[in-house]
């Protein structure tokens, strides 16, 4: 059971991992110019390294919650931009837009989730100065 949690932050975060090098291609810089962003020169390849530094932090459990912000800060511009169903008239866009948007605000609840509970088991945020054992899975926060 101890491996779930690291399993499910590698499924979670290989997306982002994935699609991160794609941010640098001429073709996704125009599209994302064709759908408004404004200097998509600059603010796609460096969603892309938000998106990657973001992903290798929560797979690796380093310093996760400030990974997980990071992918906050890249989902809520790109989903709103890039997924903007509402305002797409072809019944087909439509619906893959609005599905893309959801699927964008479950992985922004997923990353709300570690914000607020850390990496959890086997992680590098859960291990002593030493390296030795790990502390409490999760940790309970001051409000």
């Amino acid at each position: 059971m101890k491996y779930l949690v690291p399993l499910g932050r590698l499924f979670y975060a290989a997306i982002f991992a994935m699609s991160a090098p794609g941010h640098f291609e001429s073709t996704t810089i125009a599209y994302a110019a064709s759908k408004g962003v404004l200097f998509s020169s600059i603010l796609v390849p460096a969603s892309g390294v938000i998106a990657l530094v973001g992903a290798l932090s929560i797979i690796l459990g380093y310093k996760a919650r400030l990974g997980s912000l990071l992918l906050v800060i890249f989902l809520v511009p790109v989903t709103l931009a890039m997924h903007n169903f509402w305002d797409i008239t072809d019944p087909m866009a439509h619906q893959i837009q609005r599905i893309m948007f959801m699927k964008n605000l479950s992985m922004l609840g997923t990353a709300l989730l570690i914000a607020y509970f850390g990496a959890g088991p086997l992680s590098l945020d859960n291990r002593t100065s030493d390296g030795s054992r790990p502390m409490q899975a999760y940790p309970q926060k001051q409000d």
